[in-house]
């Protein structure tokens, strides 16, 4: 299922790390406003970095329960903000 997450993503493969595209931003913080955008799609008491390596974090986030509530424009946000979908990893990856 996450497959169609990973496709999602990609559509928007042209807007990443285009921050100044995103509208009303939660956070003037690209990392910040991605943590913030997932926190109110799938809140959670763990923690939202699960780890790191060099220019990635990856994050704490149930990607099952994620796609059936995001939105195209949240996803694109996203990108926006620096978060991709890692395929091998079945996560979400804030590149930085």
């Amino acid at each position: 299922m996450t497959l169609a997450l990973l496709e999602r993503f990609e559509k928007y493969d042209d807007e990443f790390l285009d921050f100044s595209k995103v509208k009303s931003p939660v956070s003037t913080r690209p990392d910040l406003c991605a943590f913030l955008i997932l926190d109110t799609l799938c809140s959670s008491h763990q923690d939202i970095i699960a780890g790191a390596e060099h220019d990635e974090i990856y994050l704490g986030i149930d990607c099952e329960a994620l796609q059936t509530k995001i939105t195209d424009e949240q996803i694109r946000d996203l990108v926006r903000c620096g978060v991709s979908f890692n395929e091998a990893l079945d996560s979400l990856v804030l590149h930085i």
